[in-house]
This record gives structure tokens, C-alpha cells and sequence, in this order.
């Protein structure tokens, strides 16, 4: 079942519009512009190579990496662009060990000096990272001396964007960076590209790119169902946060809030989803992998485990 769309321009917080726009051979221009505005490094990017998404552990019982993009420069630097649609209390720790394999697969058989490319870690967050009553919606990560302040390794570095503190107004955009943020934020919602926008040719092709009518069918079929799917589990997501209240649960309480998503998936199962449409079962599910366990999901979608598990 599709739904019915009214918005001028896809919604970049959707898997399938994040990609369409960053994560297409055609597209990559936008994504070198990106990065290059956000990325504080000297020798801009000048070109780029998409890599494969899936990693695989060390071992075969290790847990697989599956980024939204990942790819690498013409001096084989790496980036790995996520992005996070849900509070995930352990995101943080993700981030981490994404950067992990990209830091193993620079390994060389027989004589090695341990020499490394230069590793970044690009979170956009369409939630607050922490409760912090403030505007600073950018932050930049590496490893420093504590003693000291100095920076202690340069070729790791994590950058996250906290999409809800960036409040900037057209008029308020004042760098080119601003102005994809600005993108990223208001796309679904706007109808007009602001004047300032528009004047630049690269955003202007980007508003574009993200028309829904300039999708072929298959592609708007695509999206018409990715977007349902976030719109179900939003909707899960806030039966859930009401039930916990009603609950009379402490916000943030880990147990108080499980209790409440499981509550509100039951629900929403009940009242959002057709009853045996299992591709919204299985979207869901794949949006709650990193909040339940598996036995939890398995239990509140009527998916078995071994289903959820593939999923992983």
C-alpha cells in the first residue's frame, strides 16, 4: 500500500531519500561538497569512490557493519556518513566500532609498518545527542592529551550533527555548509528554494535531484514505501513515549521507556499496521534492532526470531 504524496521534494531523513541524494555514483558531487565544507582538512576532497556498505568481523560470529554510505578519496582517506533517525543509547559506541573496519581493513600481509589513512566518522542526528539545554549542534572528536589539550592522533576523527539545534533562519545562513544544513532540515517541508539558496548552482541542482516528480515510478514507489514506514514507527514511537507517561515512568528510565515502546508497538501494530503486510513488519523491526532485544521484537511484530535475526 503506497501513501499519497504532497510534498514537493522527498525527505532526505528516509534511507531511501539519504541515499538517492548523498549516495549515488551521478550524485557524488553533492556529498564531495558536503564533506568538504564540514570536514576541517587542508587538501579538499576532489573525488570520491563508493565502497561496499556491508563489513563483515573478524570472525564469522562477529556482528557485520552495515553503513549508509561509506567511501574513500583519491588519497584513500575514509568516511563513513550515518545517518540516525532514532535516540539510540548506544550510538556513541556504534560510531566506534564502525571506525573499527575501516581501520582493519588497512592491514597488509607480511612486512607492515602500521601506517594509516586518515579515518572520519560523520553522525547526522535527527534527535538531541544528549539533554544539554544548548545551540551547539555540531560537534568534532578526536583523541587528545587530557594533560595538555593537544591533540594526541589526528587520523580518527568523529563529527556529529545534531539536526534539532540548528535552528538558522534563510536569512541567518552565513557559510556554505549552512546552507546544506539548512537543506537537509527544511527539504521535505519547503515548496520555494530560499532566494539565497537557490543561488548557488550545486544546492539549486540538489533541490532538484530531490523532486518527487523527477523520480521514475519505481523509484517513487520506493520511496512511498520507505516513508511510510518511518511514519509508522514515528507513530509507534509516540504511542510509546505516552504510555510510559501515563505510566507515571521517569523520563529517560531505561526500563520505563522500554516498557513504553513495547507497549506502543503492540499498538501500533494494531491501529498503523494492515495485519499481514510483512514488509511493514519487517521495517519496523529493523528500526527497533538496536532499542529491543530480539526476543522482544519477535514477540510485539509476529516475526520469528530467526527472521529478526537475518535482519541483523
Amino acid at each position: 500500500m503506497c501513501i499519497t504524496i504532497t510534498d514537493k521534494y522527498i525527505d532526505p531523513f528516509t534511507d531511501f531519500g539519504f541515499k538517492h541524494i548523498f549516495g549515488k555514483e551521478e550524485n557524488k558531487k553533492f556529498l564531495i561538497s558536503f564533506l568538504n565544507d564540514l570536514l576541517d582538512i587542508e587538501d579538499k576532497i576532489v573525488d570520491i569512490e563508493y565502497r561496499n556498505l556491508e563489513k563483515m568481523g573478524l570472525s564469522i560470529t562477529d556482528r557485520k557493519a552495515i553503513f549508509d554510505i561509506y567511501c574513500t578519496d583519491e588519497k584513500d582517506n575514509k568516511f563513513i556518513v550515518e545517518l540516525q533517525r532514532s535516540r539510540q543509547e548506544y550510538f556513541r559506541d556504534r560510531s566506534v566500532y564502525y571506525t573499527t573496519f575501516p581501520i582493519q581493513e588497512q592491514s597488509k600481509k607480511g612486512f607492515w609498518n602500521y601506517e594509516l589513512k586518515k579515518i572520519y566518522f560523520v553522525g547526522i542526528l535527527e534527535f538531541k545527542m544528549n539533554n544539554k539545554d544548548d545551540d551547539k549542534y555540531l560537534s568534532k572528536v578526536q583523541l587528545m592529551d587530557t594533560d595538555t589539550k593537544e591533540i594526541f592522533y589526528d587520523k580518527l576523527t568523529y563529527y556529529y550533527i545534531e539536526m534539532p539545534k540548528f535552528k538558522k533562519r534563510e536569512k541567518e545562513l552565513s557559510s556554505h555548509l549552512d546552507y546544506w544544513l539548512w537543506y537537509l532540515n527544511n527539504l521535505s517541508t519547503t515548496q520555494i528554494i530560499p532566494k539565497k539558496i537557490k543561488q548557488d548552482e550545486l544546492l539549486k541542482e540538489a533541490f532538484d535531484v530531490a523532486e518527487f516528480l523527477a523520480l521514475d515510478k519505481d523509484e517513487q514507489f520506493a520511496y512511498q514505501q520507505n516513508l511510510k514506514a518511518k511514519l509508522d514507527y514515528v507513530n509507534v514511537m509516540d504511542y510509546a513515549k505516552k504510555e510510559a507517561r501515563e505510566q507515571g515512568l521517569e523520563e529517560g528510565r531505561e526500563e520505563g521507556i522500554k516498557k513504553g515502546i513495547e507497549k506502543g508497538i503492540e499498538k501500533g501494530i494494531e491501529k498503523g499496521i494492515e495485519k499481514g503486510m510483512k514488509k511493514e513488519k519487517i521495517e519496523i523491526a529493523k528500526n527497533l534492532l538496536d532499542i529491543l532485544d530480539i526476543k522482544t521484537i519477535a514477540l510485539k511484530t509476529g516475526l520469528s526470531e530467526e527472521e529478526i535475526k537475518r535482519l541483523k
